[in-house]
């Protein structure tokens, strides 16, 4: 008896689309003022900012947010919609439990390397304060502002902040002190990237700290530590 076998090809599909992983180009001249008036952001697709990193369930009422993104040849843009009934600053030092305050954080990965990042430059974890001062860890493990890698503008109506970020890429050989060179994107580029929001309404810590992407496992808040958890990013 003869047995005929035939190949079966199985297609899987990915659980996100390629409009979920593709940032497109931007074209025209994004100018960082909150507004998001350009003809790029009209062309960029929302993405949901939903997934709940640290803190108890909450409510729409109580936070929701989505985000755009577009890119040029020095920047990576963010154009994020952040709803927060109530909008928190407690630490007059703006190096002091910034994580505790009101904030966006923008991860980065400029060459989707992955990895461990908290003490080294492999990816950046900036955080976004309400005044607009960028901080991340550095290599020494202390605080630091790098407010010259990311320009941002907030313009705030009632709970609805418009957040206007236009992000400076940089290497793994950046170094704290020295003059470094930011990376020229191109298209086809891949990055790692997540974008997050710390939400206080007036208590010691944060309450939630809600991500863009799906975290495995217990412990969730590990954007800071390494960059495995970021999506891979390309430009198209």
């Amino acid at each position: 008896m003869k047995y005929i076998i035939i190949p079966i090809l199985i297609f899987l599909s990915c659980s996100t689309t390629e409009n979920e992983t593709h940032i497109i180009k931007s074209s025209d001249e994004i100018i960082i003022d909150g507004k998001a008036t350009e003809t790029t952001w009209s062309k960029a697709h929302w993405r949901p900012l939903d997934q709940r990193w640290l803190g108890e369930k909450f409510t729409s009422e109580d936070f929701s947010g989505r985000y755009k993104l577009a890119w040029n040849q020095n920047y990576l843009y963010i154009l994020a919609e952040i709803i927060d009934d109530k909008l928190i600053d407690i630490h007059n030092d703006g190096l002091e439990k910034y994580w505790d305050d009101d904030c966006l954080e923008i991860f980065v990965d400029e060459d989707n390397s992955k990895g461990w990042h908290l003490y080294s430059h492999n990816a950046f974890a900036y955080h976004i304060s309400l005044s607009g001062q960028v901080v991340d860890i550095g290599p020494d493990s202390l605080p630091h502002y790098y407010n010259d890698h990311v320009i941002n503008k907030k313009i705030t109506s009632g709970t609805t902040s418009t957040w206007e970020c236009a992000v400076r890429l940089f290497n793994d050989s950046y170094e704290d002190g020295k003059n470094a060179k930011p990376t020229s994107l191109t298209a086809g580029k891949k990055i790692g990237f997540a974008l997050a929001y710390c939400d206080n309404d007036n208590s010691p810590e944060r309450e939630n700290f809600i991500g863009s992407v799906y975290v495995d496992g217990e412990d969730k808040n590990q954007g800071y530590i390494t960059a495995d958890i970021f999506r891979e990013m390309i430009l198209r």
